[in-house]
């Protein structure tokens, strides 16, 4: 069993994934994870369509692949000017979402979280700038499935691209009036590797003691 900094210090965005379907016993050892997240008020607010039928996520990637394209040509155009070695590396992962978008149909598994905001307590829907709080009941399930990825083997990313066209999205898998959708994750046994080491900030820039900005010791 890996240990759980391990799991979470190698959980890297994996998009080329194979066919082979996921058994359903570790399906639901994945969902079941989710379902451990918290939730305020432990209203568990949220659903998941786990998409595995061929036709549905091939409507899912009509949907999604012309949004990545959008997306990644835009990014790529942002990365232009920086060094060789700096933008080859994105343009790998430019290419590997390439594959995602363009495969997505032959990924095993979809997961398409929704959440419905009537449950949630939104504590800052009032506030001058763009709602957070309910993010809190949704997202910590999508991040326990995804770390029960890699302790399953199987690779994982998580993307937002359809929320462009959620109404699209929720006519195909039948979502009702009321709910979002808020992240979709395809899941598989990774081409290669799948995941390892990443790059992150570390704490003595991402955390502050008592203060915004007076840094960590």
């Amino acid at each position: 069993m890996a240990e759980l900094y391990d799991v979470m210090s190698t959980l890297r965005a994996v998009r080329k994934l194979r066919p082979d379907p996921i058994p359903d016993d570790v399906l639901e050892r994945v969902l079941q994870a989710a379902c451990w997240a918290p939730t305020g008020g432990n209203t568990q607010p949220w659903r998941v369509v786990v998409v595995t039928e061929p036709d549905t996520k091939r409507a899912l990637q009509d949907i999604y692949a012309p949004e990545w394209e959008r997306y990644a040509v835009a990014f790529l155009k942002m990365m232009a000017d920086r060094p060789a070695d700096e933008l080859a590396s994105w343009e790998r992962v430019a290419a590997a979402g390439d594959h995602l978008a363009a495969n997505l149909h032959q990924v095993p598994a979809i997961l398409m979280f929704c959440a419905n905001p009537a449950m949630m307590a939104i504590t800052d829907a009032k506030l001058d700038r763009v709602s957070m709080v309910g993010g809190g009941s949704v997202y910590p399930a999508v991040q326990n499935a995804m770390l029960a990825c890699v302790q399953e083997g199987l690779g994982c990313t998580l993307t937002t691209l359809h929320c462009t066209h959620e109404d699209e999205v929720k006519a195909v898998l039948g979502i009702p009036d009321g709910w979002a959708t808020v992240g979709m994750v395809p899941i598989g046994y990774p081409v290669g590797k799948g995941h390892g080491s990443i790059t992150r900030l570390p704490p003595s820039e991402m955390a502050d003691r008592d203060r915004f900005g007076a840094g960590w010791p």
